[in-house]
């Protein structure tokens, strides 16, 4: 059994969000770099070389990539063999999201109750989803969530005979209704199957993958493919301001369902596509 203590891993969640908060990971860099090479609107490209400026200018400056810090989303991959010492890993995860946002200077826009309001003053608490493996290995996925791109999220409960056609339909009509509102180019996630939450969850990992990385499954793969061509067919572009890209990449991910259950859900993020790893 490895021990890890609480403080530990608030340090490393703490250094996590700052980097997530400043630095565009390199996937996201070249993902903009290789848009705008293809990009055949010059406003387009004009849009696309400011993206790749100002995470130019936050990296060496040490600036939020944008104002909207995000709400700090975990994907934590929790071994068997780890054991968490002097509190929970809820109370470490916090704990250095708190010092994170504190000591990064980055904007807090949590609040304590969805409608009485009031915020909290320190971006928590935080959403962790916990995966269980096996072994003593302690992975911490981080992606702060702007609000723009993530009130552009849908969810359908589809009929089974709605099959592949019906997932195309939907996911290209909840990128034309999102338009401009999150920030494009953006990164499209898709959750197909389980039930109603776990189908919204996998959309949310599937923004957590390298960016552009296919699905290991190769269904899932070919449907990534036609889904990034139709969208960019829609012609929104960079901002919104027209163009041939209006989405980086499409990542799809499946799991099994009910036999009478087909459901299907789309989580956007924006071109700022923060995603952090640390090992602990």
């Amino acid at each position: 059994m490895r021990e890890i203590t609480v403080d530990k891993i608030a340090e490393k969640v703490k250094d996590l969000c700052i980097d997530a908060g400043y630095n565009l990971p390199a996937d996201t860099v070249q993902a903009l770099k290789d848009s705008r090479e293809k990009e055949e609107s010059p406003v387009g490209k004009q849009i696309l070389s400011s993206l790749l400026e100002n995470a130019e200018i936050a990296a060496q400056g040490e600036y939020p990539l944008c104002q909207d810090c995000g709400f700090a989303v975990y994907v934590v991959e929790l071994g068997n063999d780890v054991h968490v010492t002097g509190g929970s890993l809820r109370d470490a995860i916090d704990e250095g999201t708190r010092r994170g946002y504190d000591e990064g200077y980055l904007r807090k826009s949590i609040v304590v109750h969805p409608v009485v309001g009031k915020n909290t003053g320190d971006n928590t608490p935080s959403i962790i989803h916990i995966i269980s493996t096996k072994g003593d290995e302690l992975v911490i996925h981080l992606a702060p969530k702007g609000g723009g791109s993530e009130n552009m999220s849908r969810i359908k409960m589809m009929k089974p005979a709605d099959g592949r056609d019906g997932i195309i339909d939907f996911v290209v009509e909840a990128v034309r209704e999102a338009g401009p509102n999150p920030c494009p180019p953006i990164v499209v996630g898709v959750g197909i199957g389980g039930t109603f939450e776990h189908c919204a969850f996998l959309a949310k990992k599937a923004l957590f993958r390298p960016l552009g990385r296919p699905a290991e499954d190769p269904w899932n793969a070919e449907l990534e493919k036609e889904l990034l061509e139709r969208v960019n067919k829609l012609g929104i572009g960079p901002m919104g301001y027209g163009g041939s890209t209006t989405a980086l990449a499409v990542h799809v991910e499946s799991f099994g369902r009910h036999i009478a259950s087909f459901p299907c859900a789309v989580n956007i993020n924006c071109h700022s596509a923060r995603h952090k790893t640390v090992e602990v």
